[in-house]
């Protein structure tokens, strides 16, 4: 049986920190790439931020650089994104899925979690 889990989501205002986790189960999941990406209200999914199965590579849009830090913990078979000094266009559902190759923007994801919103005020 696969699962994935996100949690962490809420409701906060602009410049506030939340960190997102995101929990796999059934797979080898220390063996895997995780990506983050989050899709707003009429808008396209986008690309947020993923890891390679190590730790040791990470990759982030452009408009979360230097504000996000993605990371894992494999004992955990968790991953987490960090996200600070949150802005309105943050404000999306966020999903955690897996990497069917590598890791990276640009590689196939297979499994996905249900989703946790994140809805930031100015």
């Amino acid at each position: 049986q696969v699962q994935m889990v996100e949690f962490g989501g809420g409701s906060v205002q602009a410049g506030d920190s939340l960190r997102l986790s995101c929990t796999a189960s059934g797979l080898p999941f220390s063996m895997l790439g995780m990506g983050w990406f989050r899709q707003a209200p009429g808008k396209e999914r986008e690309f947020v931020a993923a890891i390679s199965w190590s730790g040791r590579n990470t990759y982030y849009t452009d408009s979360v650089k230097g504000r996000f830090t993605i990371s894992r913990d494999n004992a955990k078979n968790t991953v987490y994104l960090q996200m600070n000094s949150l802005k309105p266009e943050d404000t999306a559902i966020y999903y955690c899925a897996t990497s069917q190759g590598g890791s990276g923007p640009d590689v196939p994801y297979g499994y996905w979690g249900q989703g946790t919103q994140v809805t930031v005020s100015s």
